[in-house]
């Protein structure tokens, strides 16, 4: 392993000592413009860390899932239990969820892809209908609701100007893992519309862990008269995938391929259909006004059989987001303002049902009588306003207020003629206050601080007692983000580089107490510190003619800790964070050459995780090696062809991908902490662009 190392970075250097002729109308990465927010501006001007991933970054993997992706930048940790079991924090918030992503807001195109109670899914979005992300670290986002972790903003793939191509793309790889897209794009000076179709297959490295995925999306946008403007989304998605859940200590070291015995036994999967529609306009009121508004809604039907229970469940948002912007002067300082809200209602109903799969042995999963029902409605509201002043033409301020409202009400329906009351309850009022300045220093090379208030709400299932009753005394979790950096360009603009010092101070810290296999109890218990230092380095080595090759190191070190942390009567501050590692490293190394060939490299390190809060277990650090390269050509001018081969995990390091925190092993089983990664595995495919 040390060995692929040193020759790894021995390369490297070498390239880099035969580099000597650099084009200097290199562009640099701070010019890339923010998008995403009400108020646009400019990553280098920004007073706050976001990052910016774009189309040919998402080039650079298998297309599969967007782990490999997110983990190349500094502070975003995305563990990958299987497909389906995937867990993403941005430092460390969320670190300690059981499952699943939380404390973060995700969005495609504007539309929320968090549920009303605050859960994010965005593993099953395929990659090739994605043209780009931006994600804003830390509560820096007034405009989409100040959560604790941050913002991530999937934005769709579009057509090129004057332009109608069909594409088919089929990558093949290991552990029977097979995906074929169809896909359309066309644009004119007055519309843009992408379609596609996709199905992803795998037989998984570990059992029962198949997956089945078809989705299509459709996403349009059409000028109307010369001021206004529609757009439409619509994502429907098919899937199937079972669950090998997590395996403990012994299991992991010697059999990662193995599932849960009880998982495997009852042959325990997820299947579901959703569909995610949107429907936007835009107008321009006048050269100082503008007007953005739409309307979003999200349906889910899904069942899961699991060894305790069978899972049957149907979820339906609908909401409205608007926002209006107004350009001006103030005491002759320029302005932008932006006054804007954003309104759900979610219904959500679940039935329970046993699960017979031990009196039919070898036959998985059977349904058998139904012991709960209950129905939920959730909804939210978000109203925030945002202005930013360019004081003078060195020094920017930001500033920004939220306020946010949450209910919840419960009702147990499983008796027909019962007439058990529904509970609600309300988190309140939540105001979030944001400032931000950044000073351009001198040319390109901009300081920023800023300061803001994001929170987080609880779960439904984690405000209910064991009697099923709502805790109406659990609060939502408070955070403070302080935060110092550094965005500068060098070397006539060949090297971007990115430095951020922050600390996040959170107060009632929720913790999630497992009580038997699929029950927690949510309660307050403390305080937590998310101090870290974050780092980019991207370097445009050699630019000619004929190739290209750019190397980007980037990273984070951090110091998360409990502050003020008792539970059970267990006294844990000063403890390590559990759930987040205390490091992140990462190096990639990219070719092309004007002739079609592409060479990605990409090396990664992460630190030891802790398992519990107890800090008694820890993960193994690790580091992994992926590469791919393609081959581009053309056949009769309009036929673009490209051919591509890659390995992830060349090294077939033995890790831990994710874990489940504070596992716990009920009677005298081992407490089953590990979601083993994959060893080494390849991958190739093809794929047809035909120019119409």
């Amino acid at each position: 392993m040390h060995k692929n190392i040193i020759s790894f970075f021995l390369i490297f250097f070498a390239v880099y000592l035969v580099s000597s002729q650099v084009k200097k109308d290199t562009i640099s990465l701070s010019e890339i413009k923010i998008v995403t927010s009400p108020i646009k501006t400019s990553l280098q001007n920004a007073a706050y860390s976001v990052s910016v991933i774009d189309r040919k970054e998402l080039n650079t993997t298998d297309g599969v899932i967007l782990t490999a992706v997110l983990n190349k930048i500094s502070g975003v940790f995305m563990l990958q239990g299987t497909l389906n079991t995937n867990r993403i924090t941005i430092r460390g918030i969320g670190a300690r969820a059981q499952y699943g992503t939380t404390r973060l807001k995700t969005y495609f195109e504007n539309i929320p892809l968090t549920s009303a109670e605050g859960e994010s899914s965005i593993e099953d979005v395929d990659l090739e209908s994605i043209g780009s992300i931006e994600i804003i670290k830390g509560p820096n986002s007034t405009s989409f609701g100040s959560g604790l972790g941050g913002v991530i903003h999937l934005l769709a793939t579009e057509a090129s100007f004057q332009q109608l191509e069909g594409k088919s793309t089929t990558t093949y790889g290991s552990f029977g893992f097979v995906k074929q897209t169809l896909s359309g794009a066309f644009a004119t000076t007055n519309s843009n519309v992408y379609t596609s179709y996709s199905h992803l297959q795998s037989d998984g490295f570990r059992q029962n862990s198949a997956y089945d995925r078809k989705s299509f999306n459709f996403h349009g946008k059409q000028k109307i008269k010369q001021n206004g403007s529609l757009s439409f989304i619509g994502i429907f998605t098919r899937l199937k995938a079972f669950i090998p859940s997590s395996i403990n200590e012994t299991d992991y070291e010697n059999h990662p391929e193995k599932a849960a015995f009880t998982w495997a036994a009852s042959q325990g999967y997820e299947s579901y259909d959703k569909l995610l529609v949107g429907i936007g306009y835009s107008y321009k009121l006048s050269d100082k006004w503008n007007f953005v508004s739409s309307i979003f809604s999200n349906y889910k039907k899904a069942y899961e059989a699991r060894p305790f229970d069978i899972l049957d469940e149907k979820t339906s948002t609908i909401g409205l987001r608007s926002v209006l912007n107004y350009k001006s002067t103030l005491l002759s300082i320029p302005f932008e303002g932006s006054l804007g809200t954003e309104l759900a209602t979610e219904k959500y109903g679940v039935s329970l049902f046993k699960n017979g799969y031990l009196s039919q042995p070898n036959q998985g999963s059977i349904a058998g009588a139904e012991f709960s029902k209950m129905k939920q409605n959730r909804k939210y509201s978000n109203y925030f306003l945002q202005m930013d002043f360019s004081l003078t033409k060195a020094l920017h301020l930001e500033t920004g207020l939220a306020f946010n409202t949450t209910q919840y009400t419960l009702q147990d329906v499983f008796e027909p003629n019962s007439n058990n009351p529904k509970q609600s309850y309300s988190f309140g009022s939540v105001w979030s206050p944001r400032a931000g300045l950044s000073y351009q220093i001198a040319k390109a090379k901009n300081f920023y601080t800023s300061i803001s208030k994001g929170f987080s709400t609880p779960a439904v299932a984690e405000t209910l007692t064991p009697t099923g009753q709502i805790n109406t005394k659990l609060k939502p979790e408070i955070g403070w983000n302080y935060e110092l950096g550094f965005k500068g360009n060098w070397l006539n603009h060949k090297l971007y580089t990115e430095i951020a010092l922050y600390s996040c101070q959170i107060t009632n810290l929720l913790v999630a107490n497992r009580t038997a296999n699929d029950q927690y109890i949510g309660i307050n218990a403390g305080e937590s510190s998310h101090i870290g230092l974050e780092y980019l380095l991207n370097y445009q080595l050699v630019k000619t003619e004929q190739w290209q090759l750019s190397a980007t190191i980037s990273g984070t070190v951090n110091h998360f800790k409990f502050k003020d942390f008792v539970d059970v009567g267990k006294d844990y501050s000063g403890n390590e964070l559990t759930g987040a590692p205390a490091s992140q490293s990462n190096f990639g190394l990219n070719a092309s050459t004007k002739s079609g060939f592409s060479l990605y490299t990409s090396f990664r390190k992460v630190g030891k995780i802790p398992m519990n809060d107890q800090n008694s277990k820890y993960t193994q650090a690790y580091s992994l090696l992926d590469v791919k390269t393609s081959y581009a050509f053309t056949i009769l001018k309009r036929l673009k062809t490209e051919l591509n081969a890659g390995i992830n995990n060349v090294s077939n390091t033995h890790y831990a991908a994710s874990i489940l925190p504070n596992a716990v092993g009920f009677g005298n089983v081992q407490p089953r902490y590990y979601y083993p990664g994959n060893p080494r595995n390849y991958f190739g495919g093809i794929n047809l662009s035909y120019l119409f």
